[in-house]
């Protein structure tokens, strides 16, 4: 075809001259030996770092980051716990106790009626016994405290690590309030490096068996969770949420391995005490009815001495927990249109088809379960923080008030906090402690329900995409 006119001409001449020019060079260029390199791209470390820079001012919003920020928050850790273990004065309260007990046992004693301390007869189960034997050889007879100071100070990095990891699986909490998780607390590493107390130690196992429960080790979590429970009861809160996961889960009949495994750990480690005083182990070891003193109490310092010294008062408190607890399993645990009893029945013969629990859920149950425990509980002394600290961000960032913005949600983790660092409680803050227990609660209730994890996709065999296109 011939130009459409002179304007054409010279653009065609252009273009030819630039292909003659860039042939050239390429010419001189492979001449030379010279090879001319397409621009490399970016290294993924620079990628990450340019990420994070044009992200820099919501690193400490985004769920996303929470790998980073608690990263730098664990390290700094290191150091906090070192300068507390090496400025701040050691109080002796129940670590002497503790190795009398213990010792106790070491010369012989399997009768659980005459172990005792300086505080007191011994209260924890058989698991206690055993770790703190440990503890009592490591540290010379529990008479080296900078080292057992020091030991308490790698389990509270290792729970540190077991919650962070459970956040991240969640991705429910802003990064920057692990920084009120760690690092604010002083009556946690007051807990932890200060006092020594053995709650520290039950927490780690049950942070350690729901990360478990997360990876669907089902076995492995039911048999440390046991392990938690034989260090001190309190774990036992966490029991009502797990039962029901294991019943969602499994249904009646295959949950009954589960539940014979923590039977049998508990038996296995009592098993020296049940055969020397079995009435004397299981009333002092499982004492669910032990009277608390009220000038330790932090939660009802509000009410008079009688009123809580009062076997009617406990009962009442008891019922209110067990009647909590069914509501939020009918009312909020549950699907809808499901019954009780379609639990009991294994998944594939249910009503409704079963749907695997998300990691949201699993764990909002057993942190709701734990924490409806702590809202009606006979008293709450101050190492007993620990039972649901690291719980508390979550719960809050799962509340279904959709008022309830960032700066009221830090402002009652602040309250709850100043309430356990009053020393000794006053009305005002064991009231205060109340109300951010009643305004959780409530909005735990009106939480929305997390989403079941979406089905796994199955790849359209020839059947499946005739049948498609039929339809089609």
């Amino acid at each position: 075809m011939f130009p459409k006119s002179c304007d054409e001409v010279q653009i065609r001449l252009v273009d030819s001259d630039t292909r003659a020019s860039a042939s050239a060079r390429n010419y001189v260029e492979m001449a030379g030996g010279v090879k001319k390199k397409s621009p490399a791209p970016p290294h993924r470390v620079l990628a990450t770092l340019r990420t994070l820079w044009q992200d820099k001012h919501m690193i400490l919003f985004k769920a996303e980051y929470t790998i980073l920020v608690t990263s730098v928050l664990w390290f700094l850790e290191i150091g906090v716990n070192i300068w507390v273990i090496q400025k701040v004065a050691y109080t002796e309260i129940d670590w002497k106790a503790y190795m009398d007990e213990v010792e106790g046992v070491i010369n012989g004693t399997y009768d659980y009626t005459k172990l005792k301390g300086d505080t007191g007869p011994l209260v924890y189960p058989a698991g206690f016994v055993y770790i703190f034997t440990a503890l009592y050889y490591i540290t010379n007879h529990g008479r080296n405290i900078r080292l057992a100071q020091y030991l308490f100070a790698v389990f509270y990095l290792l729970t540190l690590l077991l919650v962070f990891r459970i956040y991240h699986r969640t991705k429910k909490v802003p990064p920057y309030v692990f920084f009120f998780v760690c690092c604010a607390s002083y009556r946690i590493h007051s807990i932890f490096v200060l006092r020594l107390f053995n709650d520290p130690v039950a927490m780690m196992m049950l942070f350690g068996a729901v990360n478990l429960f997360l990876d669907r080790r089902w076995s492995l979590g039911c048999g440390l969770y046991s392990l938690a429970v034989s260090v001190k009861m309190n774990v036992l809160l966490f029991a009502p949420g797990l039962l029901f996961l294991l019943l969602s889960e499994f249904g009646l009949i295959r949950a009954i391995p589960k539940l014979s495994l923590c039977a049998a750990i508990q038996f296995l480690l009592g098993l020296p005490f049940l055969m020397e005083n079995p009435t004397g182990y299981i009333t002092r070891a499982f004492d669910l009815g032990r009277q608390f003193m009220f000038k330790w109490t932090v939660n009802w310092r509000f009410l008079p001495e009688w009123l809580f010294l009062s076997r009617y008062f406990h009962l009442v408190l008891l019922a209110a927990h067990l009647m909590a607890l069914l509501l939020f399993v009918l009312r909020r645990w549950k699907r809808p249109g499901e019954s009780i009893l379609d639990l009991l029945k294994e998944p594939g013969k249910r009503v409704l088809p079963a749907q695997q629990l998300s990691s949201d859920q699993m764990v909002l149950i057993l942190f709701t379960s734990n924490f409806i425990g702590m809202c009606f509980s006979r008293s709450l002394h101050y190492q007993f923080y620990v039972w649901y600290f690291h719980t508390l961000p979550f719960l809050l960032w799962s509340a279904g008030f959709k008022k309830l913005a960032h700066l009221l949600r830090v402002l009652i983790l602040g309250l709850v906090e100043l309430s356990w660092n009053t020393y000794p409680s006053t009305t005002y803050s064991s009231a205060a402690l109340h109300v951010c227990h009643l305004i959780m609660l409530v909005s735990l209730w009106l939480a929305p329900v997390p989403a079941p994890p979406p089905a796994p996709t199955q790849p359209l065999g020839p059947a499946s995409q005739g049948e498609k296109a039929k339809s089609q």
